[in-house]
């Protein structure tokens, strides 16, 4: 099968990402410390194009097919033909801040947030949290806005999280058969041309807006 790799636009500027642990194993609520540095990173220069995918790495087709299987929370346009599927960990403080810098693009988008547990041995507890909260959206700018405030984020419900605990290991699971190794990881079509992408790491919303072809 041909593998199409898809051009990123050179307006893109990724912020940063929180790298997976060297040693992490691919269980939800594995214990490791992130590889992030707090703050927010100076914007990387931008690239021309993405690099060859390495051998046996799923393709941005193979890739949207494995991001459908996962589970996660719907916010924006619900009725959108293509999702924007994101796989973030509940401790990673980039991934608050592409959840803020989507925000403005929700009247145009239907993004899908995917907990996955890599970082912390909160991180799965934490992402079953929200994904299983009344209302995950209101939970996820919760647990954001204390992880934006180098807080220790939502009080994990550990009656309502293991509800939900196997749907994050399957994320877990599907984000290591990307071969993905840092998060926010965005799966995706661009607007217009539909044409399968991935990225790693953290936008602003005009960099957001320019990978998707918004």
């Amino acid at each position: 099968m041909q593998r199409r790799h898809i051009l990123l636009l050179p307006a893109v500027l990724t912020l940063a990402a929180c790298g997976k642990p060297s040693d992490a194993p691919t269980s939800a609520a594995a214990p490791g410390a992130s590889n992030d540095k707090s703050g927010t990173a100076p914007p990387s220069a931008p690239q021309a194009a993405t690099p060859a995918a390495p051998s046996g790495t799923p393709s941005p087709t193979e890739a949207l097919t494995l991001a459908a299987q996962g589970h996660g929370f719907t916010v924006g346009v619900a009725m959108a033909a293509n999702p924007v599927y994101v796989f973030f960990d509940a401790a990673c403080p980039h991934c608050a801040q592409l959840w803020t810098s989507a925000k403005p693009l929700l009247n145009r988008i239907k993004m899908v947030w995917m907990p996955v547990g890599i970082l912390r041995a909160t991180s799965g507890p934490q992402g079953a949290t929200i994904l299983s909260a009344p209302d995950p959206a209101a939970a996820m700018d919760t647990h954001e806005s204390s992880v934006l405030a180098k807080g220790p984020g939502i009080v994990v419900d550990a009656a309502r999280a293991e509800s939900v605990m196997a749907q994050v290991k399957k994320n877990t699971e599907l984000f290591n058969q990307l071969g993905a190794d840092s998060v926010p990881f965005i799966v995706f079509r661009q607007a217009g041309n539909g044409t399968p992408a991935t990225h790693a790491g953290a936008l602003d919303t005009a960099g957001l807006s320019s990978l998707l072809g918004l």
